[in-house]
């Protein structure tokens, strides 16, 4: 092994000490001490239902810190697959070089299929508006990074949210903020002429804890229809997945949920697009008044390269739910920004 190959792994050992410490994987004495005194309130998304009265302040057991030495070595092994993955990068997929406007916009297409033979790393913070009986906001930051294998037979993404939870109980006043359950999905994307598509698993690792997760270990199907029509001027297709838990705590309601992410993107020019790409959700264990939430709403984009050679993807939605449950955000706020990363930068 060479010394640029040793101190690739030096950095990345050092990247995981990072995200540890930003994640509060590294505690104190004293903020391990903070730690056991938590709200008992279940995490967002299960079936049980959401009452203010039952806030209370109570002492959690020992699975803190069971839950910590979990995250730990789920976190190492994802940073052990990205590793992996920038490798295969580096043998597998071709040097990003735009020289001219129309290979910009080729790359912008590229970019509206989730199932293109691109690497990259989106930042997607989803803001979750008007909660609760005093309108309190939920905020997501999901890092999703993309990592084909194989030349690009396999695409793996993988969503690690960061949450911050307001106390609904009151006009002010945070609940938890963390990590939530982590997803990982697998497309295995077939040889196909006009309609694109993919299938594989999805698995959800509960990472959350009790307060921004399910506790419950999930898997499913999941799938990915597209076409791009007008020789990629048009992007449309979907995402769909549902996921079933299969263990985890007993005392934890069930997961039984379903995910269709409709999409839709327009090019207009120089890097230039509008897209709406609304996530529409349904738990299946609650009644149903309360299983659906459906987004209506839309925004736009553009692709820029920073210094002239990283791509670097921006883009916008606002988004209002025309049907939620009783316990559910008004409106969604959705930014982000995906980088592109090139061979050249690897050399």
């Amino acid at each position: 092994m060479g010394y640029d190959e040793i101190n690739q792994f030096h950095i990345f050992d050092e990247i995981i000490r990072v995200i540890e410490f930003m994640l509060g994987l590294v505690d104190t004495p004293a903020e391990e001490e903070k730690q056991m005194l938590q709200f008992s309130k279940i995490g967002l998304g299960t079936k049980d239902k959401f009452d203010i009265n039952q806030f209370s302040t109570e002492i959690q057991t020992a699975d803190n810190f069971k839950s910590i030495k979990m995250k730990k070595s789920i976190l190492t092994l994802l940073i052990a697959v990205f590793t992996a993955g920038i490798i295969t990068a580096q043998e597998s997929q071709e040097e990003i070089s735009i020289e001219s406007e129309d290979q910009l916009e080729d790359l912008s297409v590229q970019l509206a299929n989730p199932l293109a033979d691109l690497m990259s790393f989106p930042f997607q913070n989803n803001l979750n508006i008007d909660q609760g009986e005093f309108n309190r906001n939920v905020n997501v930051l999901n890092f999703q990074p993309v990592i084909p294998f194989a030349g690009g037979k396999l695409i793996t993404r993988t969503i690690i949210p960061f949450l911050r939870i307001p106390d609904f109980g009151n006009e002010s006043g945070k609940l938890s903020s963390g990590l939530g359950d982590i997803g990982f999905t697998a497309f295995y994307v077939p040889e196909s002429k006009g309609i694109k598509w993919g299938f594989g698993p999805i698995v959800e690792l509960p990472t959350g804890g009790s307060l921004r997760g399910t506790e419950k270990w999930s898997a499913g199907p999941s799938l990915v229809v597209l076409t791009q029509p007008g020789g990629g001027y048009w992007s449309v297709g979907a995402v769909l997945n549902n996921v079933w838990s299969f263990a985890g705590k007993s005392n934890r309601g069930d997961v039984n949920r379903g995910l269709i992410n409709l999409f839709i993107v327009r090019q207009i020019g120089d890097g230039w697009y509008v897209n709406s790409a609304p996530i529409i959700t349904a738990d299946w264990t609650a009644d149903s008044e309360n299983r659906w939430t459906v987004p209506f709403g839309a925004g736009g984009g553009k692709l820029v390269m920073l210094g002239g050679k990283l791509p670097i993807n921006l883009q916008t939605q606002l988004y209002y739910n025309v049907v939620r449950p009783d316990f559910g955000p008004k409106m969604q706020w959705r930014f982000q920004v995906q980088t592109v990363i090139p061979k050249s930068m690897f050399k």
